[in-house]
């Protein structure tokens, strides 16, 4: 049986594609009908010329994707594995060939799993682009540095960034201070996350003069934004009149990115949620793109993603013995 042996920089460079668990390594030998032997910073192929072929081209796609900064976990290597397994491996290779490095003034930001790859990969070609999945997978921060990238790019003309005031009932008007101190609470995950893109001057100044607007999504309504990048964060938490009259703000030369996370809805239970309703009305509509991240896309400390599976078993339970 034809052989071939992989040369690794190290025994914890070649681990590192894999997700470091031998049954991963099962996984693709039943996947793509090779063996395979993992010693040192080596692995070793043992199959059929064409599946021999197949599997050099995936673990060399893998290494390619770790030296782009891919943090390969395990449900990654399962997407992939099982891509090139059905013959689909051109798409990552497209996918792989465009490497995407988001620069900003403070830091160069890269996605850190597949998901994230293929959801900024997706911001740079729709204009409307609804990001959905849990907390710490980066949905908001991308699409941030998407924004800020654009504006330093002159591709855009200003930033907008909202997200509904819920605690408040949208009623800011009955809340002590100026206008900045009353939105400031619900507003400032956004403004952290821009300090972490642009030097602070730099976002009073653009501040300042408009070129950066971050504001309640009720004081949206009757306008039309053009040339922007707007950003609709927490979006689980505007109801189908909200969203409808947010889309509609929808102006020339302008993108939009809607991020929110379905299992964390605010709203009073009378109340729909917009995010959920938009899914079954516009999903067939040319243009507009909708991204699930998941677990796997996770990147903070690593027992967050922990904490969601929990609840998610514990919100779904499976019954026993049930065919």
């Amino acid at each position: 049986m034809p052989t071939k042996t992989l040369h690794f920089p190290s025994a914890r460079h070649l681990q590192a594609l894999y997700a470091g668990r031998e049954e991963n390594l099962a996984h693709a030998e039943r996947v793509l009908g090779v063996k395979l032997t993992s010693r040192d910073d080596t692995l070793r192929l043992d199959a059929p010329d064409a599946a021999l072929t197949l599997a050099e081209v995936c673990f060399n796609f893998l290494a390619d994707a770790r030296a782009q900064g891919l943090n390969i976990r395990t449900p990654d290597f399962h997407r992939i594995v099982d891509t090139f397994g059905r013959g689909e491996g051109d798409q990552l290779r497209a996918l792989l060939a465009e490497p995407l490095v988001i620069p900003t003034n403070r830091k160069s930001i890269v996605p850190k799993t597949l998901g994230q790859k293929l959801y900024l990969q997706s911001m740079l070609k729709h204009p409307v682009v609804f990001g959905i999945g849990p907390a710490g997978t980066g949905k908001t921060y991308l699409a941030m540095a998407a924004a800020v990238s654009a504006l330093l790019k002159n591709e855009v003309q200003r930033i907008i960034l909202t997200r509904p005031a819920v605690e408040a009932g949208e009623a800011l008007g009955f809340l002590p201070g100026d206008l900045r101190e009353k939105i400031l609470p619900y507003l400032r995950p956004l403004y952290d996350a821009l300090h972490d893109m642009l030097d602070a001057e730099d976002v009073a100044r653009l501040t300042e003069k408009g070129v950066i607007e971050i504001a309640p999504l009720a004081y949206m309504r009757g306008r039309t934004l053009s040339h922007s990048f707007i950003v609709l964060d927490e979006a689980q938490n505007t109801t189908p009149e909200q969203m409808m009259m947010f889309l509609t703000r929808l102006g020339e030369d302008s993108r939009m990115v809607v991020t929110g996370d379905i299992t964390q809805i605010d709203l009073p239970r009378a109340k729909q949620s917009g995010l959920l309703e938009v899914r079954h009305i516009l999903a067939d509509v040319p243009g507009i793109d909708f991204h699930t991240l998941s677990g796997a896309d996770i990147v903070r400390h690593p027992l967050v993603a922990q904490i969601i599976e929990a609840y998610d078993r514990y919100r779904n339970p499976i019954t026993e013995g049930k065919s």
